[in-house]
């Protein structure tokens, strides 16, 4: 990219040709070379990847929401819906598109996060959705590198607080407490104590842990979203599906917290990594509104939407040592960054034919060289399309309309 700011003309001429663009096509290797600029003395920081679903990040204070108590909770997301936030590719490269077909594998020609790493030597664990292939295929997440998954399997799992059965690897694992409508297992704060018990493991590997957890998603057959109390937010004059969302935020944020304090105790937290973001904009489902909380910024759009409102979340980071307090960046990244990201913090330069580029001089508050244009399809109620390059972005949706802004003016 020879213009990180280029003109309106020159960015439509670029902008046509991206969505068509193959990478390399990639060779499976056992190992991968050490990144030259990290050797060791990164290699053996421990990893804490957490995402909300979908947009606690935004409604914590990240971008507008003040009024959900939250004492710990930018950075683009890979689509404006949930499924393959976990790819190494973007929507136009990468094999699963939507949340119609989730079952279908990821080839194994396309690398995951916890491949990577466990190549490294990390022992790695998943808690909460996975979606990209569902338990019959051959791309689970204990089949994708991961040694541990405690979750739901599949994307159109119903998004449940209080689901009947969840998936122990490849093994269904029944949740009789909430048969029955007795709703006493809340499957958040399971995730979080499955981490807690990961991370207390004795062992002298560093560890991943991916906790991709399902709040504040709503109940797509309540419709509404479940908590187990309202917490701080009662007595609150706010409708009732409010209340339930803000409450299921501080619920989670708590969570958040008991991990960073088990990593203190344990004397772990000075040398862990820990991220927590969104896996896409806003949602207006189950009742909720988007704009309740300020949770858009100002930013047009919502979840399924191109523009930034459905697709540009914030992001947290703790890196003692390495990140420093108080600093933020405006470097923009994607989903499709971590994998790269995550590669170099261990000392590995990231796989060939992935879209992704590292952000972790970012995170360290130094220069972040120019990213390649980012491009986003997606095909469910219609066909939409969306690439962005510097200010610049274009959006297609089919059969609508096209349209062509800046994000500085236009938002």
């Amino acid at each position: 990219m020879k213009n990180i700011q280029p003109s309106r003309r020159e960015f439509l001429a670029s902008a046509s040709s991206l969505a068509f663009s193959e990478p390399p096509l990639l060779n499976r290797v056992s190992e991968y070379s050490l990144h030259p600029r990290r050797r060791s003395r990164l290699r053996r920081s421990r990893l804490l990847w957490a995402k909300a679903n979908p947009n606690a990040g935004t409604s914590t204070g990240g971008r507008g929401g003040s009024e959900i108590h939250t004492s710990l909770l930018r950075q683009h997301c890979l689509c404006p819906f949930t499924l393959h936030s976990d790819e190494c590719k973007h929507t136009g490269h990468c094999a699963t598109r939507g949340n119609r077909h989730p079952e279908i594998p990821v080839p194994m020609s396309d690398p995951t996060i916890a491949e990577v790493l466990k190549r490294a030597g990390y022992r790695t664990a998943h808690y909460g959705k996975w979606g990209l292939g569902g338990p019959e295929t051959t791309s689970t997440p204990t089949e994708r590198g991961f040694d541990e998954f405690f979750g739901f399997s599949i994307i159109n799992t119903r998004n449940q607080a209080y689901p009947d059965y969840l998936w122990e690897g490849r093994v269904e694992t029944m949740l009789p407490k909430n048969w029955f409508y007795r709703k006493q297992q809340y499957v958040p704060e399971m995730f979080t104590d499955r981490t807690l018990k990961f991370i207390d493991q004795p062992s002298d590997k560093p560890f991943f842990v991916y906790l991709s957890q399902t709040v504040p998603h709503a109940d797509n057959e309540l419709p509404g979203i479940e908590v187990p109390d309202q917490g701080p937010y009662a007595k609150e004059n706010w409708p009732e599906i409010e209340k339930n969302f803000a409450a299921s935020i501080t619920r989670m944020d708590s969570g958040i917290g008991r991990i960073l304090d088990l990593l203190k105790r344990k004397k772990l937290d000075q040398n862990t990594l820990v991220i927590f973001t969104s896996d896409n904009g806003p949602h207006k489902e189950g009742g909720h509104s988007a704009d309740f909380f300020g949770s858009r910024g100002g930013l047009r759009g919502v979840k399924r939407d191109m523009y930034e409102g459905g697709i540009r979340v914030p992001a947290v980071a703790r890196w003692p040592g390495r990140a420093k307090p108080g600093t933020t960046s405006d470097a923009p990244g994607a989903f499709w960054d971590v994998l790269p990201t995550l590669a170099e913090v261990v000392g590995l330069k990231a796989p060939p034919g992935i879209d992704g580029a590292s952000f972790l001089r970012a995170l360290e508050d130094q220069p972040q060289p120019p990213h390649a244009p980012f491009y986003w399809e997606f095909h469910e109620g219609g066909f939409q399309q969306a690439v962005r390059e510097g200010d610049w972005k274009l959006v297609r949706q089919l059969p609508k309309f096209s349209s062509s802004y800046s994000t500085c003016a236009t938002i």
